[in-house]
């Protein structure tokens, strides 16, 4: 059975054997359509009955409207565990294509792996024509050609999609079918399934299937245009696509970039950052890569010089030179991006520094770090350092596990004075996540709400809806609906309502420590 490690990440050491397909069984050995996903309440999944009694069309409907990036980082994580649960197929939508629904949105968050995964929890027997389409796009995804090649035959039955046609030829190549590889790539040639570079990405993938020799050089110098065929396929035979194509792509793709094993250190650095902050790669993750350039003779000088900064984070002699590291790396672009996942990166380091009075007016950025990883209980230990009203203050009062930091009219309003956010966007964050929390009173929230006129009362289709899950105990419908109310491009578009409703309904739900992570990061990255 795969987990998340203490990371939050899939276990990958046992994917190999976790995402071996089955394809021809017996009645038997058939596994049941009932209940479909990869992690259990044991494994740190949702409950099974996590999206009650919803009806199919309602639940896929709402991952269809899930249309642009998830602004949070936590959301996504959350997001991503909802998908990955092992739960009780809705009714009213065939269970395959409830599958493939889940996939879609995990490859739209850039979790190429985990897609894989789900995809294959499905026999070959019960797939559907979406289904069919998403495996597809999983496999390119995670660039693993091979893998699909059981499934193409009853693919190409059920899809026109030329991709069907031209995997043909790759997997008789990859079955050691050189001949029939021929003839099949011909035809496919014939029928236009493919042309250009895409036509030889094809050609030089059958090149490496067994006694392949095919030598075909791929030049992307007049390639305008990214998609997920040429990553896929690129990547797996070692002709990966410039930069410049990357940039025409979502920051999903960087998801897929970083925890692609076969690219050079140098190339999944170049993504760890969009990957970190979406919420693909974890803190111990990104470190670990890190110290892999270090070590890495291939890795560029730039690259190799900021991973010998976060050696210093870690392991200088002194809190100060170790923070001064720290500072460096915090402080090495504008970018709203990589401005955060430069706190993740640090997250440990930042929980090896003692607290203390003298790095009082620092404490922001270091419990800012920490949590950015979840490291609640490293971060708690500022307490009696930050001072009432304070950035460091704040963090504490919505992150902290024990709600024993005192809450009131005058700590919130010292918040609020020294509040320099546009139309003071973190104060009503502040807010809305401490009375979502139930950490305040009720005279103390409407006092507060007067002063920054913000209706926390307001109710919308949304808030209705989310408020109605968390009633019936639905944390995985919670989950979806959070994650529809958190779509935009950064942190400015997030509305304070919104975080109110999901952090109320996450709590009452049990996902408390979820909800306090997304309140955290609200005020981090405003």
């Amino acid at each position: 059975m795969l987990t998340l490690d203490e990371n939050g990440e899939l276990d990958l050491n046992a994917l190999d054997d976790a995402i071996q397909p089955q394809y021809t069984l017996s009645a038997g050995e058939r596994r049941s359509m009932a209940e479909i996903g990869v992690l259990t309440p044991q494994h740190n999944g949702l409950p099974k009955d996590a999206f009650g009694q919803e009806g199919g069309q309602y639940l896929t409907n709402l991952i269809r409207n899930l249309n642009g990036p998830i602004i949070s980082r936590w959301g996504a994580i959350l997001l991503r565990r909802a998908l990955l649960s092992k739960v009780v197929s809705p009714q009213n939508v065939n269970p395959a294509d409830w599958t493939a629904e889940r996939a879609w949105r995990l490859l739209r968050m850039g979790e190429a792996d985990a897609a894989r995964m789900l995809v294959l929890k499905v026999d070959g027997g019960n797939y559907t024509p979406r289904l069919y389409e998403v495996a597809m796009q999983a496999h390119l995804a995670t660039a693993d050609p091979a893998g699909i090649c059981p499934l193409v035959d009853a693919g190409a039955r059920v899809s026109d999609a030329p991709t069907w046609k031209m995997f043909r030829p790759i997997c008789a190549s990859f079955s050691g079918e050189q001949s029939r590889a021929t003839s099949l790539l011909q035809q496919a040639r014939r029928e236009k399934a493919a042309t250009g570079i895409d036509y030889l990405l094809a050609e030089k993938t059958i090149g490496a299937g067994f006694e392949g020799r095919r030598a075909v050089s791929i030049l992307w110098d007049d390639i305008e245009y990214f998609n997920n065929w040429r990553f896929g396929l690129g990547v797996a035979t070692g002709v990966e696509p410039p930069d410049r194509l990357y940039a025409q792509a979502g920051r999903h793709v960087q998801g897929w970039r970083v925890r692609a094993p076969m690219l050079s250190i140098e190339s999944r650095m170049k993504a760890a950052d969009t990957a970190a902050a979406i919420g693909v790669l974890s803190s111990q993750a990104m470190v670990d890569l890190y110290a892999a350039a270090y070590d890495d003779p291939e890795t560029s000088d730039d690259r190799k010089a900021m991973a010998s900064v976060l050696r210093e984070a870690y392991t200088d002699d002194t809190a100060k030179s170790r923070l001064a590291a720290m500072h460096d790396l915090w402080g090495r672009s504008k970018g709203s991006l990589t401005r955060y996942s430069a706190k993740i990166l640090t997250a440990r380091a930042a929980a090896k520094i003692p607290p203390s009075d003298a790095l009082g007016d620092q404490s922001a950025d270091l419990i800012a770090s920490m949590l950015a990883a979840g490291l609640d209980r490293s971060a708690i230990r500022w307490t009696d350092v930050v001072e009432q009203g304070s950035n460091g203050w704040a963090l504490l009062a919505v992150a902290s596990p024990n709600n024993n930091l005192p809450l009131s009219y005058d700590a919130l309003d010292d918040f609020g004075d020294n509040d320099s956010s546009e139309d003071q966007l973190r104060s009503k964050f502040l807010l809305a996540a401490v009375a979502g929390l139930a950490r305040v009173e009720q005279q103390t929230i409407d006092d507060f709400a007067d002063d920054l006129s913000l209706d926390l009362g307001r109710s919308t289709r949304w808030t209705r809806a989310i408020q109605s899950a968390a009633q019936r105990g639905q944390p995985g419908t919670v989950a979806l609906l959070a994650a529809v109310g958190m779509q935009g491009r950064n942190w400015n578009a997030m509305s304070p309502l919104h975080l109110f409703h999901i952090v109320r309904s996450l709590k009452r739900v049990g996902l408390e420590a979820e909800a306090r992570m997304i309140a955290a990061e609200a005020l981090t990255r405003t």
